[in-house]
Formats: structure tokens, C-alpha cells, sequence
């Protein structure tokens, strides 16, 4: 058992809150994040999407119902979203020493101790999601007594190319061939695409796709900024001369419209929960999705050839982008959901009858 130390999260503004450790007791630096679930933490802990982030949960008791067994089933972790912790450290208001669900294999401070990953307790979240929401995404550092280390922006660093396959992986054994670009996929996203038929066939982030054999062209969420994916921007413009159907999510979204000509930006605290509204353009369908992104698509940049598909109820910033005239989509949200709701999932169903249509 970790000794239970004082550590402290510092941000960079000077603001400091001190807690008590129940993680790995060690110092690290990263982006400062909130997310507002309520349930979905070893779901949220192993999305990549979080890769050199400080995660903030604002729901107040936070691992009451331990972590899952680490199954294995398609070759994939059945309770996880990767295959290991991609946040830099964890703040929560106050954490549970016991823990009680039906396929618990151990508390939440083992696994986070068994991965390196330091976490804290004891901290005022509330107070701290106030500062961030007011101020913005911030860097900050988790810090032991008698250690400092330097504040990190993980933003200036290919986080993608970090949390990306390295070599290509085959899924499946279905009707339809679906090429996933992974720039730091959930494993959910596999999930879904394999139920509707399909051979997923997972390559690199900036991999040369185009000798590849392929009845649709899926673009996986990921970490950081997207214009440090320049490899998979010039790959998808090309893609974009084709007719096969394209979907993307998170920051497939983003990717997509850099392809396309359009621009994106840093939001000031970004979109991190299981409770967002998007509402469907041109209908009175809106959803709540699951999401988390810091970046987002400046819709005035969308050319002539595209046009928004979702957006925001609450700050009406863009959730999606559809093609005029080609078989291409995507979202910003996720509506593979794991740990998060499935309103959505119906755009998996969507993509597959586009993959059919174009095969006729």
C-alpha cells in the first residue's frame, strides 16, 4: 500500500489546494481539465483523448465502485476504452476507501497506483472548476513535498503520434471493410463497428492508406491539438477527391475540416462530460451526448462544399459537419458512449447504410 502523503496541485496562476494522496506518489505537470460525469471514470481514465492532461471530476464521491476485471474479449479490454491510463494525474473531492460492484477486481487507488499515476483527495473541486471555468483551461502540476517540477503544455507535443498504433490491426471478420485511422481510438469505437458487420482495419495515424482495400474511411478521436496532425490532414484531403463514405468523431471532426479547408480553435475549458445537448440542424432532434475535446470547428471557415450538422445547445459552438453532395460526416460528440449515453449510436447505422448504398 502507497503511504498516503500531502501533495499539493499547483496551477499556473500561482493558485495552490492541497490534498491527500491515494494514487502513485510521484510529481507531475500536465493541463488542468474538469470533467462533469457522474459515473465513468475507468472508461474516462483510459480514453487517450486525455493523454498529458490533470483530470478533474466534479462529482463529489469518486471510486466507490472500484475498477473492473481487465477481460479481454476481440482482442480488445471489455471494460476499458485502451489499454492503459492515459491521464497525467487525477483531483477528486473525496474518494472511497471501500468499494463494492459485481465485477470489481480492485479499488481505484490500487489501479492508479499500479499504472504510476498520482491522484488526490481531499481537494475543493467545486472551487476548482470555478477558476477554470472562469479562467480557462489552465497547466498545473501535482507535486510532493521536497519535489517541483516544470510546468508542461502537452498542447505544443503530436500527442496523437504518442497514444497511435504503431503497426496495422485487423477486427473482425464482417460483410464491410472499414479502414480506422487511430489517433488515440476508443475501444467502443471498434465495439460498435464490429456489431454492424464490418473487418475494422486499424492504422496509424499518419499512415498511407491508400493501397489499403476499404469500403469506408472512419477518423477515431484523439488528444491535443489537430494541427499537429499534419500527415493525416493531407492524407484525408486526398481521400476527399474519392466517393467512399468517411466518418469521423472528436477530433476526427477536427481533422476532417482541416482536410477540407476549414479552421479550428482552442476552447477556453472545452467539452468534457456525459450530459452535453447538440441539436440537429435543420430538425428538432436534439440529443445529450457523452464528449471530450478542448478544440473546436470555426464554422465560418466551412466551405461551400460543407455545412454544420450538429451544434451545441449550450455555447452553440459546432458538433459535426456534413457534406453536401458526398458521403461524408462526422461529430464532435461521442455516440459510441461508453460510460455516457447512446442517443446517438443510430450514426454508426447511418455510416454502414452509406457503405451500402455506395456498394451497389
Amino acid at each position: 500500500m502507497t503511504e498516503r502523503k500531502r501533495m499539493r496541485l499547483v496551477l499556473e496562476d500561482g493558485a495552490e489546494f492541497t490534498g491527500i494522496s491515494f494514487g502513485f506518489n510521484r510529481s507531475i505537470s500536465g493541463e488542468v481539465v474538469f470533467n462533469t460525469a457522474m459515473t465513468g471514470y475507468p472508461e474516462s481514465l483510459t480514453d487517450p483523448s486525455y493523454k498529458g492532461q490533470i483530470l478533474v471530476l466534479t462529482y463529489p464521491l469518486i471510486g466507490n465502485y472500484g475498477v473492473p476485471d481487465e477481460m479481454v474479449e476481440e482482442n480488445l479490454f471489455k471494460y476499458f476504452e485502451s489499454d492503459r491510463l492515459h491521464i497525467s494525474g487525477l483531483i477528486v473531492s473525496d474518494y472511497s476507501n471501500e468499494y463494492s460492484h459485481w465485477n470489481a477486481k480492485r479499488s481505484l487507488g490500487e489501479w492508479l497506483q499500479h499504472h504510476q499515476v498520482p491522484g488526490i483527495h481531499g481537494i475543493d473541486t467545486r472551487h476548482l472548476t470555478k477558476i477554470l471555468r472562469e479562467k480557462g483551461t489552465m497547466l498545473g502540476k501535482i507535486i510532493q513535498d521536497g519535489e517541483d517540477v516544470e510546468l508542461y503544455d502537452p498542447n505544443k507535443d503530436n500527442l496523437v503520434s504518442q497514444v497511435s498504433i504503431t503497426r496495422k490491426e485487423v477486427y473482425g471478420n464482417g460483410k464491410y471493410r472499414v479502414l480506422l485511422i487511430d489517433c488515440g481510438v476508443k475501444y467502443n469505437i471498434i465495439r460498435y463497428l464490429m456489431q454492424r458487420d464490418t473487418t475494422v482495419i486499424r492504422v496509424p495515424w499518419d499512415y498511407d492508406f491508400f493501397n489499403e482495400q476499404y469500403d469506408g474511411l472512419f477518423i477515431s478521436n484523439g488528444p491535443g491539438d489537430p494541427k499537429q496532425c499534419k500527415d493525416t490532414v493531407r492524407n484525408l484531403t486526398k481521400a476527399f477527391s474519392q466517393d467512399i463514405p468517411i466518418m469521423g468523431i472528436c477530433l476526427g471532426n477536427q481533422l476532417m475540416a482541416l482536410a477540407s479547408g476549414a479552421d479550428t480553435y482552442k476552447l477556453k475549458y472545452g467539452h468534457r462530460s456525459h450530459n452535453q445537448p447538440v441539436l440537429q440542424i435543420g430538425t428538432d432532434n436534439a440529443y445529450i451526448t457523452s464528449q471530450n475535446h478542448g478544440y473546436a470547428i470555426n464554422n465560418n471557415t466551412l466551405s461551400a462544399d460543407w455545412k454544420p450538422y450538429f451544434v451545441n445547445l449550450n455555447d452553440q459552438t459546432n458538433e459535426g459537419m456534413i457534406h453536401r453532395s458526398k458521403p461524408f460526416f462526422s461529430t464532435q460528440f461521442h455516440p459510441e458512449a461508453s460510460g455516457g449515453p447512446m442517443d446517438t449510436d443510430f450514426l454508426f447505422d447511418r455510416f454502414i447504410d452509406l457503405i451500402d448504398q455506395s456498394k451497389k
